[in-house]
Protein backbone atom coordinates (compact mmCIF):
# COMPACT_ATOMS: atom_id res chain seq x y z
CA UNK A 1 0.00 0.00 0.00
CA UNK A 2 1.67 3.43 -0.94
CA UNK A 3 2.61 5.46 1.60
CA UNK A 4 0.50 9.71 1.77
CA UNK A 5 3.76 12.01 1.56
CA UNK A 6 4.00 13.07 5.58
CA UNK A 7 4.63 16.87 5.62
CA UNK A 8 7.53 16.50 7.41
CA UNK A 9 10.60 14.08 8.22
CA UNK A 10 13.84 14.36 10.14
CA UNK A 11 15.37 12.91 7.34
CA UNK A 12 14.37 12.68 3.31
CA UNK A 13 15.91 10.14 1.54
CA UNK A 14 16.34 10.98 -2.61
CA UNK A 15 16.23 7.14 -4.43
CA UNK A 16 15.53 3.71 -3.82
CA UNK A 17 18.52 1.71 -5.01
CA UNK A 18 21.29 0.32 -3.53
CA UNK A 19 22.30 3.09 -1.49
CA UNK A 20 18.96 4.59 -0.86
CA UNK A 21 17.61 1.19 0.75
CA UNK A 22 21.13 0.96 2.61
CA UNK A 23 20.30 4.48 4.49
CA UNK A 24 17.12 3.60 5.13
CA UNK A 25 17.88 0.04 6.48
CA UNK A 26 20.80 1.57 9.01
CA UNK A 27 18.33 4.12 9.71
CA UNK A 28 15.80 1.31 10.94
CA UNK A 29 18.33 -0.76 13.06
CA UNK A 30 19.15 2.31 15.03
CA UNK A 31 15.74 2.78 16.08
CA UNK A 32 15.07 6.29 13.49
CA UNK A 33 11.84 5.66 12.20
CA UNK A 34 11.62 9.24 11.22
CA UNK A 35 12.52 9.16 7.37
CA UNK A 36 10.91 8.76 4.62
CA UNK A 37 12.36 7.50 1.06
CA UNK A 38 11.22 9.56 -1.95
CA UNK A 39 11.55 7.45 -5.17
CA UNK A 40 10.52 8.89 -8.59
CA UNK A 41 8.87 5.37 -9.88
CA UNK A 42 6.81 2.90 -8.83
CA UNK A 43 9.11 0.30 -7.52
CA UNK A 44 12.47 0.00 -5.48
CA UNK A 45 15.83 -0.86 -7.29
CA UNK A 46 17.49 1.85 -8.94
CA UNK A 47 19.80 1.44 -11.45
CA UNK A 48 18.59 -2.42 -11.44
CA UNK A 49 14.96 -2.01 -12.23
CA UNK A 50 15.93 0.29 -14.83
CA UNK A 51 18.15 -1.42 -16.71
CA UNK A 52 16.45 -4.64 -17.69
CA UNK A 53 17.48 -5.39 -20.95
CA UNK A 54 18.73 -8.63 -22.02
CA UNK A 55 21.59 -9.93 -20.49
CA UNK A 56 22.14 -7.44 -17.88
CA UNK A 57 24.33 -8.54 -15.27
CA UNK A 58 26.21 -7.44 -12.35
CA UNK A 59 30.33 -7.59 -13.56
CA UNK A 60 31.38 -7.60 -9.25
CA UNK A 61 30.94 -10.62 -8.18
CA UNK A 62 27.52 -11.46 -6.07
CA UNK A 63 28.80 -12.38 -2.52
CA UNK A 64 30.73 -8.70 -2.41
CA UNK A 65 27.86 -7.21 -4.49
CA UNK A 66 25.50 -7.07 -1.69
CA UNK A 67 24.70 -5.70 1.50
CA UNK A 68 27.55 -6.50 4.24
CA UNK A 69 24.08 -6.82 6.84
CA UNK A 70 21.69 -8.67 4.28
CA UNK A 71 24.07 -11.45 2.89
CA UNK A 72 22.17 -13.66 0.56
CA UNK A 73 23.47 -17.26 0.83
CA UNK A 74 21.17 -18.85 -1.99
CA UNK A 75 22.76 -16.08 -5.18
CA UNK A 76 22.16 -18.50 -8.28
CA UNK A 77 25.17 -17.59 -9.93
CA UNK A 78 28.76 -16.34 -9.29
CA UNK A 79 27.72 -13.27 -10.83
CA UNK A 80 24.45 -11.27 -10.36
CA UNK A 81 21.40 -11.46 -13.15
CA UNK A 82 19.63 -8.64 -13.17
CA UNK A 83 16.10 -10.21 -12.00
CA UNK A 84 17.75 -11.88 -9.13
CA UNK A 85 19.46 -8.94 -7.62
CA UNK A 86 16.17 -6.63 -7.88
CA UNK A 87 14.50 -9.26 -5.84
CA UNK A 88 17.18 -8.94 -3.50
CA UNK A 89 16.76 -5.11 -3.16
CA UNK A 90 13.05 -5.64 -3.46
CA UNK A 91 13.46 -8.57 -0.55
CA UNK A 92 15.64 -6.62 1.81
CA UNK A 93 13.18 -3.66 2.02
CA UNK A 94 10.88 -5.60 3.03
CA UNK A 95 12.99 -8.08 5.47
CA UNK A 96 14.38 -4.57 7.20
CA UNK A 97 11.03 -2.72 7.67
CA UNK A 98 11.24 -0.13 5.01
CA UNK A 99 8.90 -0.59 2.57
CA UNK A 100 5.97 1.42 4.56
CA UNK A 101 8.77 4.36 4.37
CA UNK A 102 8.91 4.89 0.61
CA UNK A 103 7.13 7.40 -1.40
CA UNK A 104 6.49 5.74 -4.96
CA UNK A 105 5.94 8.35 -7.64
CA UNK A 106 7.70 10.99 -5.74
CA UNK A 107 10.40 12.63 -8.44
CA UNK A 108 12.21 15.24 -6.93
CA UNK A 109 11.61 18.27 -8.31
CA UNK A 110 13.12 20.58 -6.25
CA UNK A 111 14.87 21.03 -2.84
CA UNK A 112 16.05 24.07 -1.58
CA UNK A 113 17.30 25.08 1.60
CA UNK A 114 15.35 27.46 4.05
CA UNK A 115 18.03 29.30 6.25
CA UNK A 116 15.46 31.09 8.20
CA UNK A 117 13.57 27.47 9.42
CA UNK A 118 17.06 24.88 8.93
CA UNK A 119 15.22 23.14 6.90
CA UNK A 120 14.69 21.45 3.60
CA UNK A 121 11.82 22.20 1.45
CA UNK A 122 11.94 19.21 -1.11
CA UNK A 123 8.93 19.74 -3.64
CA UNK A 124 7.89 15.96 -5.95
CA UNK A 125 5.54 14.58 -7.59
CA UNK A 126 3.18 13.61 -5.04
CA UNK A 127 3.68 17.23 -2.97
CA UNK A 128 5.87 18.61 -0.96
CA UNK A 129 7.59 17.41 2.38
CA UNK A 130 10.32 19.52 4.99
CA UNK A 131 13.13 17.60 6.44
CA UNK A 132 16.02 18.57 8.69
CA UNK A 133 18.58 15.98 7.00
CA UNK A 134 18.40 15.56 2.92
CA UNK A 135 20.50 12.40 1.86
CA UNK A 136 20.40 12.00 -2.01
CA UNK A 137 21.24 8.43 -3.08
CA UNK A 138 19.96 9.18 -6.57
CA UNK A 139 22.51 7.34 -8.53
CA UNK A 140 25.64 8.03 -10.72
CA UNK A 141 23.90 5.68 -13.45
CA UNK A 142 20.52 7.02 -13.23
CA UNK A 143 19.94 9.03 -16.01
CA UNK A 144 20.06 8.30 -19.89
CA UNK A 145 23.03 9.87 -21.88
CA UNK A 146 21.94 10.10 -25.91
CA UNK A 147 24.58 11.18 -28.00
CA UNK A 148 24.56 14.83 -29.94
CA UNK A 149 24.19 13.23 -33.45
CA UNK A 150 22.67 15.80 -36.40
CA UNK A 151 19.28 14.33 -37.18
CA UNK A 152 18.70 12.15 -34.36
CA UNK A 153 14.73 13.31 -33.92
CA UNK A 154 14.71 12.88 -37.40
CA UNK A 155 14.56 9.01 -37.37
CA UNK A 156 11.08 7.48 -37.88
CA UNK A 157 11.87 3.85 -36.92
CA UNK A 158 12.10 2.68 -33.11
CA UNK A 159 15.11 4.06 -31.31
CA UNK A 160 15.32 3.66 -27.44
CA UNK A 161 18.15 3.40 -24.94
CA UNK A 162 19.55 0.51 -23.71
CA UNK A 163 18.64 2.34 -20.14
CA UNK A 164 14.62 2.27 -21.40
CA UNK A 165 14.87 -0.90 -23.13
CA UNK A 166 11.45 -1.69 -25.60
CA UNK A 167 10.71 -4.91 -24.59
CA UNK A 168 7.23 -4.28 -26.68
CA UNK A 169 9.02 -4.36 -30.08
CA UNK A 170 10.12 -7.17 -32.33
CA UNK A 171 13.23 -6.52 -34.02
CA UNK A 172 12.85 -10.28 -35.28
CA UNK A 173 14.64 -10.00 -39.26
CA UNK A 174 15.00 -7.06 -38.51
CA UNK A 175 18.05 -3.85 -39.50
CA UNK A 176 19.56 -2.68 -36.24
CA UNK A 177 22.42 -0.25 -35.61
CA UNK A 178 23.28 -0.14 -31.70
CA UNK A 179 25.58 2.67 -31.32
CA UNK A 180 28.16 2.35 -28.52
CA UNK A 181 30.27 -1.12 -27.14
CA UNK A 182 30.20 0.30 -23.47
CA UNK A 183 29.29 -1.89 -20.52
CA UNK A 184 25.63 -2.55 -21.21
CA UNK A 185 26.27 -2.79 -24.89
CA UNK A 186 28.81 -6.39 -24.10
CA UNK A 187 25.78 -7.72 -22.70
CA UNK A 188 22.41 -7.39 -24.84
CA UNK A 189 24.57 -7.12 -28.43
CA UNK A 190 24.72 -11.21 -27.73
CA UNK A 191 21.10 -11.02 -27.88
CA UNK A 192 20.21 -8.60 -30.31
CA UNK A 193 22.31 -10.89 -33.42
CA UNK A 194 19.73 -13.70 -32.05
CA UNK A 195 17.09 -11.97 -33.23
CA UNK A 196 18.22 -9.19 -36.17
CA UNK A 197 18.35 -9.93 -39.85
CA UNK A 198 21.43 -7.94 -40.35
CA UNK A 199 22.92 -6.08 -37.24
CA UNK A 200 25.50 -3.14 -37.38
CA UNK A 201 27.88 -1.93 -33.83
CA UNK A 202 28.83 1.64 -34.44
CA UNK A 203 31.88 1.54 -32.23
CA UNK A 204 33.63 4.27 -31.48
CA UNK A 205 36.37 2.91 -28.91
CA UNK A 206 37.08 -0.31 -28.15
CA UNK A 207 37.13 -1.64 -24.94
CA UNK A 208 39.44 -4.06 -23.48
CA UNK A 209 37.63 -7.36 -22.67
CA UNK A 210 38.76 -10.31 -20.33
CA UNK A 211 36.95 -13.32 -19.98
CA UNK A 212 34.06 -14.02 -17.31
CA UNK A 213 34.54 -16.15 -14.57
CA UNK A 214 30.64 -16.68 -14.35
CA UNK A 215 29.04 -20.19 -13.15
CA UNK A 216 26.15 -21.74 -11.82
CA UNK A 217 26.23 -21.78 -7.74
CA UNK A 218 25.84 -25.61 -6.64
CA UNK A 219 23.56 -26.88 -4.64
CA UNK A 220 25.36 -27.63 -1.88
CA UNK A 221 27.52 -24.63 -1.53
CA UNK A 222 24.15 -22.02 -1.14
CA UNK A 223 23.10 -25.06 1.74
CA UNK A 224 26.72 -24.48 3.42
CA UNK A 225 26.39 -20.56 3.22
CA UNK A 226 22.86 -20.52 4.46
CA UNK A 227 23.97 -23.14 7.47
CA UNK A 228 27.32 -22.04 8.36
CA UNK A 229 26.96 -17.89 7.47
CA UNK A 230 30.91 -17.30 8.37
CA UNK A 231 31.92 -19.61 5.31
CA UNK A 232 30.02 -16.80 2.91
CA UNK A 233 31.63 -14.03 5.26
CA UNK A 234 34.82 -15.40 4.52
CA UNK A 235 34.22 -16.00 0.80
CA UNK A 236 33.05 -12.44 0.90
CA UNK A 237 36.50 -11.24 2.40
CA UNK A 238 38.60 -13.07 0.23
CA UNK A 239 36.43 -11.73 -2.98
CA UNK A 240 37.20 -8.36 -1.49
CA UNK A 241 41.08 -8.84 -1.14
CA UNK A 242 41.32 -9.84 -4.61
CA UNK A 243 39.33 -7.00 -5.97
CA UNK A 244 41.75 -4.60 -3.92
CA UNK A 245 44.62 -6.36 -5.40
CA UNK A 246 43.85 -4.39 -8.73
CA UNK A 247 44.44 -0.84 -7.04
CA UNK A 248 48.39 -0.67 -7.15
CA UNK A 249 48.36 -1.34 -10.94
CA UNK A 250 45.22 1.39 -11.91
CA UNK A 251 46.19 4.10 -9.21
CA UNK A 252 49.98 3.78 -8.66
CA UNK A 253 51.81 2.09 -11.53
CA UNK A 254 50.02 1.16 -14.29
CA UNK A 255 52.68 -1.06 -15.81
CA UNK A 256 51.35 -3.76 -13.46
CA UNK A 257 48.34 -4.07 -15.65
CA UNK A 258 50.38 -5.31 -18.51
CA UNK A 259 49.61 -8.81 -17.47
CA UNK A 260 45.74 -8.51 -17.58
CA UNK A 261 46.37 -6.66 -20.87
CA UNK A 262 47.85 -10.01 -22.40
CA UNK A 263 44.79 -11.87 -20.71
CA UNK A 264 42.68 -10.02 -22.84
CA UNK A 265 44.38 -9.77 -26.22
CA UNK A 266 44.19 -13.60 -25.52
CA UNK A 267 40.61 -13.94 -25.11
CA UNK A 268 39.85 -12.13 -28.49
CA UNK A 269 42.63 -13.97 -30.23
CA UNK A 270 40.58 -17.38 -29.03
CA UNK A 271 37.62 -15.78 -29.95
CA UNK A 272 38.06 -13.88 -33.15
CA UNK A 273 39.84 -15.32 -35.88
CA UNK A 274 39.64 -12.55 -38.57
CA UNK A 275 42.53 -10.29 -38.13
CA UNK A 276 40.41 -7.28 -39.63
CA UNK A 277 38.09 -7.70 -37.22
CA UNK A 278 40.80 -8.24 -34.76
CA UNK A 279 42.37 -4.88 -35.52
CA UNK A 280 38.60 -2.95 -35.15
CA UNK A 281 38.63 -4.27 -31.73
CA UNK A 282 42.33 -3.70 -30.40
CA UNK A 283 42.52 -0.88 -28.28
CA UNK A 284 45.10 1.69 -28.33
CA UNK A 285 44.71 2.64 -24.99
CA UNK A 286 45.66 1.13 -20.94
CA UNK A 287 43.67 -1.34 -20.00
CA UNK A 288 42.21 0.70 -16.90
CA UNK A 289 41.85 4.03 -18.43
CA UNK A 290 38.14 3.23 -19.37
CA UNK A 291 35.82 0.37 -17.66
CA UNK A 292 37.36 -3.28 -18.07
CA UNK A 293 34.59 -5.12 -19.19
CA UNK A 294 34.47 -8.94 -18.61
CA UNK A 295 32.34 -11.20 -21.39
CA UNK A 296 32.68 -14.50 -22.96
CA UNK A 297 29.76 -13.86 -25.74
CA UNK A 298 30.48 -10.65 -27.18
CA UNK A 299 33.37 -11.53 -29.28
CA UNK A 300 31.72 -14.69 -30.59
CA UNK A 301 28.67 -12.54 -31.43
CA UNK A 302 30.16 -10.03 -33.32
CA UNK A 303 31.92 -13.05 -35.84
CA UNK A 304 28.25 -14.28 -36.90
CA UNK A 305 27.41 -13.54 -40.19
CA UNK A 306 24.50 -10.96 -39.74
CA UNK A 307 26.73 -9.21 -37.92
CA UNK A 308 29.25 -5.90 -38.82
CA UNK A 309 31.39 -3.99 -36.75
CA UNK A 310 31.72 -0.45 -37.76
CA UNK A 311 34.04 2.51 -36.41
CA UNK A 312 33.68 5.37 -38.80
CA UNK A 313 32.35 8.15 -36.84
CA UNK A 314 28.71 9.05 -37.22
CA UNK A 315 28.17 11.84 -39.27
CA UNK A 316 24.33 11.99 -39.12
CA UNK A 317 21.07 10.11 -38.61
CA UNK A 318 18.31 10.46 -41.43
CA UNK A 319 14.80 9.42 -41.25
CA UNK A 320 15.62 5.92 -41.84
CA UNK A 321 19.62 5.50 -42.05
CA UNK A 322 22.93 6.17 -40.51
CA UNK A 323 25.31 8.35 -42.40
CA UNK A 324 28.65 7.49 -41.68
CA UNK A 325 32.24 9.87 -42.44
CA UNK A 326 33.02 7.97 -44.86
CA UNK A 327 29.61 8.57 -46.72
CA UNK A 328 28.00 5.27 -46.42
CA UNK A 329 24.46 5.37 -45.76
CA UNK A 330 23.26 2.49 -43.34
CA UNK A 331 19.44 1.68 -43.87
CA UNK A 332 18.19 0.36 -40.87
CA UNK A 333 14.82 -0.33 -38.71
CA UNK A 334 15.31 -0.07 -35.18
CA UNK A 335 18.71 2.04 -33.85
CA UNK A 336 19.75 1.08 -29.97
CA UNK A 337 22.03 3.38 -28.00
CA UNK A 338 24.29 1.65 -25.70
CA UNK A 339 26.04 4.73 -24.91
CA UNK A 340 25.77 5.44 -20.96
CA UNK A 341 24.46 7.80 -18.32
CA UNK A 342 25.09 11.31 -17.14
CA UNK A 343 27.65 10.40 -14.37
CA UNK A 344 28.61 14.10 -13.79
CA UNK A 345 26.16 15.97 -15.00
CA UNK A 346 22.74 14.35 -13.57
CA UNK A 347 19.78 15.76 -13.10
CA UNK A 348 19.55 16.06 -8.94
CA UNK A 349 22.62 18.55 -9.25
CA UNK A 350 19.57 20.71 -11.21
CA UNK A 351 17.24 20.70 -8.48
CA UNK A 352 19.10 20.89 -4.88
CA UNK A 353 19.28 24.59 -4.26
CA UNK A 354 21.73 25.37 -1.01
CA UNK A 355 22.35 28.48 1.38
CA UNK A 356 23.13 31.03 -1.33
CA UNK A 357 20.43 30.33 -3.84
CA UNK A 358 22.49 28.10 -6.12
CA UNK A 359 22.20 24.78 -7.23
CA UNK A 360 24.87 21.78 -7.14
CA UNK A 361 25.19 22.14 -10.76
CA UNK A 362 25.72 25.95 -10.37
CA UNK A 363 28.36 25.32 -7.58
CA UNK A 364 30.61 22.67 -9.24
CA UNK A 365 30.59 24.17 -12.81
CA UNK A 366 30.87 21.24 -14.49
CA UNK A 367 33.20 19.34 -11.92
CA UNK A 368 31.37 17.98 -9.13
CA UNK A 369 33.10 18.02 -5.81
CA UNK A 370 32.57 17.08 -1.73
CA UNK A 371 34.42 16.67 0.96
CA UNK A 372 34.78 12.73 0.86
CA UNK A 373 32.45 12.66 -1.45
CA UNK A 374 29.55 13.38 0.97
CA UNK A 375 29.64 17.10 1.89
CA UNK A 376 29.54 20.15 -0.03
CA UNK A 377 29.98 23.97 1.37
CA UNK A 378 26.95 25.83 1.46
CA UNK A 379 24.49 23.23 0.97
CA UNK A 380 23.96 22.45 5.20
CA UNK A 381 22.44 19.15 6.26
CA UNK A 382 23.23 17.44 3.21
CA UNK A 383 24.47 14.16 2.36
CA UNK A 384 25.74 12.56 -1.09
CA UNK A 385 26.05 8.40 -1.38
CA UNK A 386 27.91 7.56 -4.09
CA UNK A 387 29.29 11.24 -4.91
CA UNK A 388 32.40 12.71 -6.31
CA UNK A 389 35.08 10.74 -6.23
CA UNK A 390 33.38 8.04 -4.46
CA UNK A 391 32.77 5.46 -7.56
CA UNK A 392 35.16 2.39 -7.17
CA UNK A 393 37.25 1.56 -10.60
CA UNK A 394 38.02 -1.84 -9.04
CA UNK A 395 35.69 -3.12 -6.84
CA UNK A 396 32.15 -2.68 -5.24
CA UNK A 397 30.25 0.45 -5.38
CA UNK A 398 28.33 -1.26 -2.26
CA UNK A 399 30.82 -0.80 0.03
CA UNK A 400 31.57 2.48 -0.38
CA UNK A 401 27.49 3.12 0.11
CA UNK A 402 28.04 1.45 3.30
CA UNK A 403 31.00 3.57 4.44
CA UNK A 404 29.26 7.09 3.38
CA UNK A 405 26.28 5.70 5.39
CA UNK A 406 28.26 4.81 8.26
CA UNK A 407 29.33 8.43 7.88
CA UNK A 408 26.12 10.13 8.02
CA UNK A 409 24.82 7.82 10.72
CA UNK A 410 27.72 9.28 12.89
CA UNK A 411 26.68 12.93 11.91
CA UNK A 412 22.81 12.51 13.39
CA UNK A 413 24.58 11.36 16.28
CA UNK A 414 26.69 14.22 16.79
CA UNK A 415 24.08 16.72 15.80
CA UNK A 416 21.58 14.50 18.47
CA UNK A 417 24.35 15.22 21.22
CA UNK A 418 25.38 18.61 20.55
CA UNK A 419 21.78 20.15 19.68
CA UNK A 420 22.85 21.37 16.67
CA UNK A 421 19.95 22.04 14.16
CA UNK A 422 22.14 22.29 11.01
CA UNK A 423 26.14 21.30 9.76
CA UNK A 424 27.74 22.72 6.84
CA UNK A 425 31.43 21.75 6.15
CA UNK A 426 34.04 24.50 6.01
CA UNK A 427 34.98 26.05 2.63
CA UNK A 428 38.27 25.59 3.32
CA UNK A 429 38.63 21.81 4.40
CA UNK A 430 36.29 20.75 1.45
CA UNK A 431 39.14 22.47 -1.21
CA UNK A 432 41.89 20.78 0.50
CA UNK A 433 40.58 17.66 0.38
CA UNK A 434 39.65 17.91 -3.50
CA UNK A 435 43.42 19.39 -3.55
CA UNK A 436 44.71 15.79 -2.16
CA UNK A 437 42.00 14.06 -4.56
CA UNK A 438 43.50 16.22 -7.44
CA UNK A 439 47.04 15.68 -7.16
CA UNK A 440 46.92 11.62 -6.08
CA UNK A 441 44.71 11.80 -9.52
CA UNK A 442 47.82 12.22 -11.81
CA UNK A 443 49.55 9.81 -12.00
CA UNK A 444 46.53 7.33 -12.46
CA UNK A 445 45.71 5.05 -15.11
CA UNK A 446 42.27 6.93 -15.58
CA UNK A 447 44.15 10.53 -16.55
CA UNK A 448 47.51 8.38 -17.71
CA UNK A 449 45.97 5.89 -19.80
CA UNK A 450 45.55 7.65 -23.40
CA UNK A 451 41.48 7.30 -23.54
CA UNK A 452 38.16 9.35 -22.69
CA UNK A 453 36.00 7.98 -20.27
CA UNK A 454 32.77 8.50 -18.89
CA UNK A 455 34.72 8.81 -15.07
CA UNK A 456 35.62 12.70 -16.58
CA UNK A 457 33.70 15.45 -16.56
CA UNK A 458 33.06 18.59 -18.91
CA UNK A 459 36.67 20.23 -17.43
CA UNK A 460 38.38 16.79 -18.36
CA UNK A 461 38.85 16.20 -14.82
CA UNK A 462 38.15 12.36 -12.87
CA UNK A 463 35.39 13.80 -10.40
CA UNK A 464 33.91 10.26 -10.39
CA UNK A 465 36.15 7.27 -8.83
CA UNK A 466 38.11 7.17 -5.62
CA UNK A 467 42.25 7.62 -6.15
CA UNK A 468 42.78 4.89 -3.40
CA UNK A 469 41.79 1.21 -1.57
CA UNK A 470 38.27 1.06 -0.71
CA UNK A 471 39.35 0.62 3.08
CA UNK A 472 41.07 4.05 2.96
CA UNK A 473 37.62 5.73 2.32
CA UNK A 474 36.05 3.15 5.22
CA UNK A 475 38.50 4.43 7.42
CA UNK A 476 38.68 7.98 6.77
CA UNK A 477 34.53 8.07 6.68
CA UNK A 478 34.04 5.94 9.94
CA UNK A 479 33.63 9.27 12.17
CA UNK A 480 32.24 12.32 11.61
CA UNK A 481 34.50 15.04 12.83
CA UNK A 482 32.16 18.26 13.63
CA UNK A 483 36.01 20.21 13.92
CA UNK A 484 35.43 20.26 9.95
CA UNK A 485 32.03 21.52 9.97
CA UNK A 486 30.22 25.25 10.58
CA UNK A 487 27.52 23.96 13.35
CA UNK A 488 24.02 26.38 13.88
CA UNK A 489 22.75 25.33 17.33
CA UNK A 490 19.19 24.94 18.22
Amino acid sequence: MPIELPARSRVAIIGSGFAGLAMAVRLKQEGRHDFVVLERSNDVGGTWRDNDYPGCACDVPSNLYSFSFAPNPRWSRAFSQQAELLRYLRDTAVRFGVWPHIAFNAEVLQATWLESDQEWEIETRAGTVRSQILVSGAGPLSEPSYPDIPGIQDFQGTMFHSAEWNHDHDMTGERVAVVGTGASAVQFVPHVADAAGELTVFQRTPPWILPRPDRKVPELQKQLYGSIPVLQKAVRTAVYWRQEAMLPGLVHRPGLLRVFEKMALTHMHWKIKDPELRRKLTPDYKIGCKRILIANDFYPALTRANVSVNTESIERISPHSIITSDGREHEIDTLIFGTGFHVTDTAISDRVRGREAETLSERWKGSPQAYLGTSVSGFPNLFLLVGPNTGPGHTSVVFYIESQVAFVLDALRTMDRLHLSSIDVHREVEEDFNREIDQRMKGTVWTTGGCGSWYLDANGKNSTLWPGFSFELRWRTRKFDIRSYAAQHQ
